[in-house]
């Protein structure tokens, strides 16, 4: 079961009696369990209804008695069990013994007045558990994989319009392009945002780049944007911008190196017919961040990434060593970079 189903059943105020949930995604898992918590008590209620553990600390027996003493003055009881061991690929601490054939026994038959939640911040579960494959069977994992780039976009504009704002789709892209894919950074600027645009206000792309300032990551992507575009005046008015934040050339320098990295594989793996989900599981990145950095690719040959690659890892050199300043360093690269094309 993905997210949105689950979600969806929630809505429809439809509870399961375990959850296992797992995905690199973790504010909206944590959305999950608040919208949880939420249906299964009063807010005053909240905390004699919300029990937590975690299986490095706790073993399977002592959070499955838990589970099965009867909640005291609330109807009903959340169990959050923050887990890298049981459902997970983590190794198993000394200290504590987890019987995996006791939580086998409990999904035959959990308590009614218990909700259990097992939380898995890792991007799958151990399949050669046979734990894990009975809670797949016994419908119980629930999946937060990453938002698509155009899901995240329908997620900002939502978040406005439940605050009685309406958010323009440029607004959200650009606010994408200056806070980049965590969630939890996003919500945080689109709530500020609405409060600017005021009540049924319209949150627009000016209003976000007027207001929020772009991270040290994502001025990188737009750097190596304005170099591929052959802009250079605007990617050395970056740079100064930059080092006006106090950002350490070394540190820039190793962006740019990562990103003209990910723009060489991401123009072999197009090469090998992988899609752009593909590509991002195979590089551990966003599907946004595949889909930017492909785009720039588009502005430089895999032979011209490469020359790019070697002068950084030399420049690395001549810096660290004291051969060359580092500010104008990257400030001369850039400026034969851009003078030089992609090609």
């Amino acid at each position: 079961m993905d997210a949105r189903q689950a979600f969806k059943e929630l809505r429809d105020e439809h509870v399961r009696p375990v959850y296992v949930c797992c995905g690199l995604e973790t504010y909206r898992m944590n959305e999950f369990t608040e919208r949880l918590a939420a249906l299964l008590a009063e807010p005053e209620h909240r905390e004699m209804a919300v029990v937590r553990f975690d299986t490095a600390e706790h073993s399977l027996d002592t959070i499955l008695e838990e589970a099965q003493t009867l909640p005291f003055l609330v109807p009903n009881k959340l169990i959050l069990v923050r887990d890298n061991v049981v459902f997970g690929s983590g190794r198993d601490s000394a200290k504590v013994e987890h019987r995996t054939d006791k939580l086998m026994d409990y999904f035959r038959q959990p308590m009614d007045s218990s909700v259990l939640v097992f939380l898995v911040a890792a991007e799958k579960l151990d399949e050669r558990k046979k734990l894990t494959k009975r809670a797949k069977e016994d419908g119980f994992v629930v999946t937060f994989a990453p938002l698509q780039p155009e899901e995240l976009v329908q997620w900002a504009c939502g978040r406005a319009t439940k605050q009685g704002r309406t958010m323009e789709p440029a607004a959200a892209e650009e606010l994408l392009k200056r806070v980049g894919t965590e969630m939890g950074a996003l919500a945080a600027e689109t709530d500020k945002l609405c409060l600017h645009a005021g009540d049924k206000g319209t949150v627009t792309a000016a209003a976000v780049a007027e207001l929020v300032p772009a991270s040290t990551e994502q001025s990188v992507f737009k750097l190596t944007e304005e170099i591929a575009s052959l802009r250079t005046d605007r990617a050395i008015a970056l740079y100064y911008d930059l080092l006006k934040q106090r950002e350490e050339p070394i540190k820039l320098m190793a962006l740019l190196v990562r990103q003209f990295r990910h723009m060489l594989f991401v123009k072999e793996l197009g090469k090998m017919g992988y899609s752009p989900q593909q590509m991002a599981g195979q590089l551990g990145l966003h599907p946004y961040a595949v889909k930017i950095t492909a785009e720039q690719a588009k502005g430089f040959s895999a032979g011209r990434l490469t020359v790019l690659l070697n002068r950084l890892a030399e420049l690395d050199y001549e810096m660290k060593s004291g051969r060359v300043d580092k500010t104008l360093g990257l400030e001369m690269f850039l400026l034969r970079t851009g003078s030089e094309g992609g090609a």
